[in-house]
């Protein structure tokens, strides 16, 4: 009798906690709890801890919480002058609205997976599509991610999604035209640099020539002062002479000096041997007057 209450006392208490075992909800900081009645979400337990259910009426599914990354396959896409190039981007999204995520996607990560491919495909095929090629080489990255997320706009919402990044990897040319596309917009980018150099040697030179002019100008302006000078000059000095010899005595000392003067210059060459009448001006500063 002791033994078989031993038993079922054994027996009740691995029920106990058996039950209080299946009651139990723990939820870790990066998932969603869901607690389903009768295969409905009876609610949603967000916060990390542990909470409690019914046990063995109510189940409980778990959604992750944190960022999820999805890597889309590189695909072709037309720009809008009809040029062909490869995008390979990836996302960064996550759930949050777990009720609607698991009512329209059945709690699926690859189902959700293939909605986020096909919708962020078509927003970048269209957005890509209006616009040129050069626009998208050229590295505009950062309005066309911004671009892409306006035209997906809210979409995912029915699907409890929400899309926290677009980002691209690689926007290219296909391998068989990307050199000849190079090709063209080095032999733009060359003219647009010749036009400029032009336009520069074009300046360049009317400001040499502005500058020369301006030059030969002042050295004009230069050479007038100073041949006016030189005539004041010569204008002084001979006034200053005429104002020396004014009197009789220096004006016979100025003749003087000018005869020997006259005499010196007539002397020149091998020939030394003068010859002079007694009237010439210059015997008369040997005979005296």
């Amino acid at each position: 009798m002791k033994t078989a209450k031993k038993v079922i006392l054994v027996i009740a208490i691995f029920i106990i906690l058996i039950t209080a075992a299946s009651s139990i909800v723990v939820t870790h900081e990066n998932e969603y709890s869901l607690v389903r009645q009768f295969g409905k979400i009876d609610h949603v337990v967000s916060n990390a801890g542990i909470s409690f259910k019914i046990p063995f009426i109510q189940s409980v599914d778990t959604l992750p919480r944190q960022t999820l990354l999805y890597d889309l396959s590189p695909s072709d896409v037309i720009t809008s002058d009809k040029k062909t190039m490869i995008c390979d981007s990836y996302i960064l999204w996550k759930i949050v609205d777990p009720v609607k995520f698991a009512q329209t996607l059945n709690g699926s990560i690859t189902g959700a997976e293939g909605r986020l491919d096909a919708i962020v495909y078509n927003s970048t095929k269209n957005i890509i599509s209006s616009t040129t090629q050069d626009d998208v080489i050229s590295g505009r990255k950062g309005a066309l991610s911004e671009a892409i997320l306006n035209n997906i706009g809210t979409s995912l919402e029915q699907y409890g999604i929400e899309i926290l990044s677009y980002e691209t990897k690689k926007l290219d040319l296909p391998g068989d035209n990307k050199a000849a596309v190079y090709e063209r917009m080095i032999s733009e980018r060359d003219n647009i640099a010749a036009t400029y150099t032009a336009e520069g040697s074009s300046e360049a030179q009317i400001i040499r020539n502005t500058t020369d002019m301006e030059v030969t100008v002042m050295l004009s302006e230069a050479e007038k002062e100073a041949e006016i000078l030189v005539a004041e000059g010569e204008a002084e000095y001979m006034r200053i002479l005429a104002e020396a010899y004014n009197d009789e005595s220096k004006q016979e000392f100025y003749s003087f000096v000018r005869s020997l003067d006259a005499l010196k210059l007539s002397m020149r060459g091998g020939n030394k041997t003068v010859i002079l009448s007694p009237d010439s001006p210059v015997a008369q500063i040997f005979y005296g007057r």
